[in-house]
This record gives C-alpha cells, sequence and structure tokens, in this order.
C-alpha cells in the first residue's frame, strides 16, 4: 500500500500506520501528527453545526482529548469518516444541553410571574411527567435503560454501546421500540 501524503501535512505515513503505532505506543505525538492532518475538517464542521467561530475552536481542542480516550477504546478503519462521526455527536450534545438550558431559563423566568395562571399548565406538565416516569419504569428494562441514557442524560448511541455493551443497531432498535412503547402507555393512561 502506498502511503497517503496529504498536501497539509507532509508526513508520508498512512492514516493507518498512525493509529496503529498510537495504539501500540500510546505516543500522543502520533496521534497529534494524525490530527492535525484533519483539524480544518473538525473546525468547519463544528462551525457547520455550531455557527460560532469561538465555540467550533473550543470543540477542535476537546475533540483533541476525546480522542484520547475514545481512539484505544474502538476498531476505527477509517480515521477520517470516524473523525466526522465524533465532531458532529459532539456538536449535536452541545446543542441539545444549550436547547435544555433556555428552556429551563424560560420556565423560571415563567415561575417567577406574579400572575398564577400558569399554575394549571404547570400542574399539567408535572401531572405528565409523572406518567411518563412511570411509563418509562413500565418499559422492558433495556429500553427503560436505553430511554433514560438517551433522553433524560443526553447519551449518543456510541456512549449508550459503550455503556451497556450493546451492538449499535439493537441500541437503535432499543430506542425505537421504547419511544413507541411510551407512546402507546402515555395514550392509555
Amino acid at each position: 500500500m502506498v502511503p497517503v501524503i496529504h498536501m497539509d501535512n507532509p508526513d508520508p505515513q498512512s492514516d493507518e500506520s498512525l493509529l496503529r503505532r498510537f495504539r501500540a505506543h500510546g505516543d500522543q505525538q502520533v496521534l497529534a501528527t494524525l490530527y492535525l492532518r484533519y483539524s480544518d475538517l473538525v473546525y468547519g464542521t463544528a462551525l457547520k453545526y455550531l455557527k460560532d467561530a469561538e465555540q467550533a475552536k473550543d470543540t477542535v481542542m476537546n475533540i483533541y482529548q476525546e480522542l484520547l480516550v475514545k481512539l484505544p477504546a474502538h476498531e476505527v478503519d477509517n480515521f477520517r469518516s470516524w473523525l466526522y462521526v465524533v465532531v458532529k455527536n459532539h456538536c449535536l450534545m452541545i446543542l441539545r444541553k444549550q436547547k435544555k438550558t433556555v428552556t429551563v431559563e424560560f420556565q423560571a423566568n415563567f415561575m417567577q410571574s406574579e400572575d398564577f395562571s400558569h399554575l394549571d399548565t404547570v400542574l399539567d406538565k408535572e401531572n405528565e411527567l409523572q406518567k411518563l416516569e412511570k411509563c418509562i419504569d413500565a418499559l422492558p428494562a433495556e429500553q427503560s435503560n436505553s430511554i433514560r441514557l438517551f433522553y433524560l442524560q443526553g447519551k449518543c448511541y456510541n456512549e449508550i454501546t459503550a455503556i451497556t455493551g450493546s451492538d449499535w443497531n439493537k441500541v437503535r432498535s432499543l430506542i425505537q421500540n421504547g419511544r413507541r412503547n411510551l407512546k402507546i402507555c402515555m395514550e392509555k393512561t
């Protein structure tokens, strides 16, 4: 196999060769060499999703730290494609957290209103949340666990796979079936 030479990085070693060296020795300089080849991809992807240059720069740094943990635990065949998915998932998690924060701030301001007419709505939501909790508890254990990890803890499929030991397709199926079962349960009660 002819080594791949990237225009922005004259190191003639292939991605696969660098990955093998990093796995064998844990040498961060080897990982840095590999990562620098794709730092523009990471920044561009982060900027596309986050729409904020500073957050995208932070993401470039955070992804490198994630790679130190994730690479030894994953079998990677195509580093560029795998890295893109890692960056995309990282950005989606940031966006989910920001969305939750905005919702919480809105609710806090809403609750401080002097008008008490909103209490009925708050109580209705509380009842719905209690029903939802009961329905989650009624799911089969694997579905319940996957639903909690995905929706309540904000974990991505890959993280759930690592936590539960189930393969990716099974996790996806558990979440889809769990969501369908929750809908049925909520409609019944």
